[in-house]
């Protein structure tokens, strides 16, 4: 027979094919099995055989199904390698995309929350088949419009953009220009409720009311959603969401973007969204009006959070319609409330057991006062980085006799006697954090508040960093290092390498 280069050729290009070649292999050897079991095998050929079975020989191989596959994996289902992966950290799953095409689609079916950059990936339907089983969407950074490749980028709390370098420094601040109109991020809800029913957590920026009516139309497990550039208008849409527990509002950020939301909105949200669990107001305007409605008709809500809040005089005194409040928290306040009511007047939460105050400017020693007389039944009281807070505007807190915990940050203006003349008043207190407030010192401490330390559970008192910094550094010899050098005056041009 002759020899052909060309046909040996195509015949090793079959030998490398290893997929055609197993699957030849293993049908061989299940036929073989099969045609051997039909025959009858008397006692001696039985023998035999065991005795040939037994016999080492490197020419017997193995072509069994779990030999014949390359990738080990394949032999198990979709079912069983997704309970495999899930137990996986999930610092560890980000690489699993990398391995297959099989693995890149099981990994997207276990991711669950996303934040979308890009709003393409939404609207062409990407999104749903790369990762069908999400609950939580943020669609914030996708709805900006800012070139990807410039190196200016603007920042603030809530949003981070881009800007090209041919903007002048004048339209560097948020503006509409700079998000996507409300028909775009309504088609891109409506795609996304269509393809996401168990949704549970959205965050959006510039929906209008139809876009949230198709949310909560489609979307009715929809438990949590967070609302950027909100007004009175889109509120009516957030009504429709029946289920809502969690709602965080963002209407005026002051240097960014500006959004009404005043009493008229405040009041279809209360009636709309009855089992509110936790609210949250940024830069929301309203009044007595507003907060009552949410009292009387959100019974369930336990947690209210005013950001930055551009309310009116005298909303303060709606807070004791909410009767099941535990926590009522003030951030980047510059204000409490300009109330010249009387203390008897204002009323009481008597359910609110915890107060926070973060960053928050105290100038009015009155509406602090008023503010402490409503939730004078909290046990932790927070009070960090709080401009403005003196010894005096402290002694206000004294009413509070319930406090079981306090915790004091960056409170730079209160001293140890304004400290000692609450505490001494607080016969219940059991915990308390005191750290970086610089006017508080530990030679001034009393007799007496080292009697009410002495009662406590839980102290951990750090007021002053650099007083502790320098006991910790003492006897060491560090930290004295030119001390010689600046204690004599000198001529700085008679320093070396002046």
């Amino acid at each position: 027979m002759a020899f052909s280069p060309e046909k040996e050729n195509k015949n090793s290009l079959w030998f490398k094919n290893k997929k055609a070649l197993n699957n030849v292999l293993f049908t061989m050897r299940l036929h073989s099995s099969t045609h051997k079991q039909k025959q009858p095998v008397n006692q001696t050929e039985r023998i035999a055989l065991s005795v040939v079975a037994q016999q080492p020989t490197g020419k017997i191989q193995d072509f069994t199904l779990t030999n014949l596959v390359s990738d080990k994996t394949t032999l198990l289902s979709d079912e069983i390698l997704l309970k495999i992966l899930s137990k996986l950290p999930k610092p560890q799953r980000n690489a699993n995309f990398l391995v297959s095409k099989r693995w890149l689609n099981l990994q997207g079916r276990l991711v669950r929350s996303i934040r979308v950059l890009d709003w393409d990936f939404l609207i062409s339907g990407r999104l749903f088949l790369r990762f069908p089983n999400l609950v939580h969407v943020d669609l914030i950074n996708g709805c900006l419009v800012s070139p990807r490749n410039s190196g200016i980028s603007c920042t603030n709390k809530i949003v981070s953009f881009h800007v090209g370098s041919e903007v002048e420094s004048k339209d560097w601040f948020f503006n509409e220009n700079f998000v996507l109109n409300a028909d775009e991020i309504d088609k891109g809800l409506r795609v996304l409720a269509g393809g996401f029913p168990n949704l549970r957590k959205l965050v959006v920026i510039n929906a209008s009311e139809m876009g949230l009516l198709s949310v909560a139309e489609e979307c009715p497990t929809l438990q949590e959603l967070e609302l950027h550039m909100c007004n009175d208008q889109v509120l009516s849409g957030i009504a429709a969401c029946k289920n809502l527990q969690i709602l965080k509002l963002s209407g005026i950020v002051d240097g960014v973007y500006g959004s009404l939301v005043s009493d008229v909105g405040l009041t279809i949200l209360a009636q709309g969204c009855k089992r509110l669990v936790k609210l949250e107001l940024s830069g929301c305007k309203g009044s007595y009006q507003g907060i009552r409605a949410i009292g009387q008709c959100c019974q369930m809500l336990e947690e209210l959070t005013l950001c930055n809040h551009k309310m009116e005089d005298g909303w303060l005194l709606a807070l004791s319609y909410c009767d099941n409040l535990k926590t009522l928290r003030f951030t980047s306040c510059k204000r409490m409330d300009g109330t010249s009511r009387l203390d008897e007047e204002l009323g009481s939460c008597p359910a609110v057991e915890s107060l926070h105050l973060e960053k928050c400017q105290l100038r009015d020693n009155r509406s602090l006062s008023a503010l402490f007389h409503v939730c004078r039944n909290v046990r932790e009281l927070v009070l960090q980085n709080c401009w403005g807070l003196t010894d005096d505007m402290f002694s206000t807190a004294s009413v509070l006799r319930r406090v079981r915990s306090l915790s004091l940050e960056g409170c730079s203006l209160l001293t140890t006697r304004g400290l000692a003349s609450v505490l001494v008043s607080w016969s219940k207190l059991q915990s308390l954090r005191v750290k970086s407030c610089n006017n508080i010192n530990d030679d001034e401490i009393s007799p007496a508040l080292s009697s009410v330390f002495s009662a406590l559970k839980d102290l951990k008192w750090e007021p002053d960093t650099r007083s502790r910094l320098s006991a910790t550094l003492a006897g060491t010899g560090m930290g004295k290092r030119g001390s010689k050098l600046f204690k004599k005056s000198c001529d700085w041009k008679s320093l070396p390498g002046s």
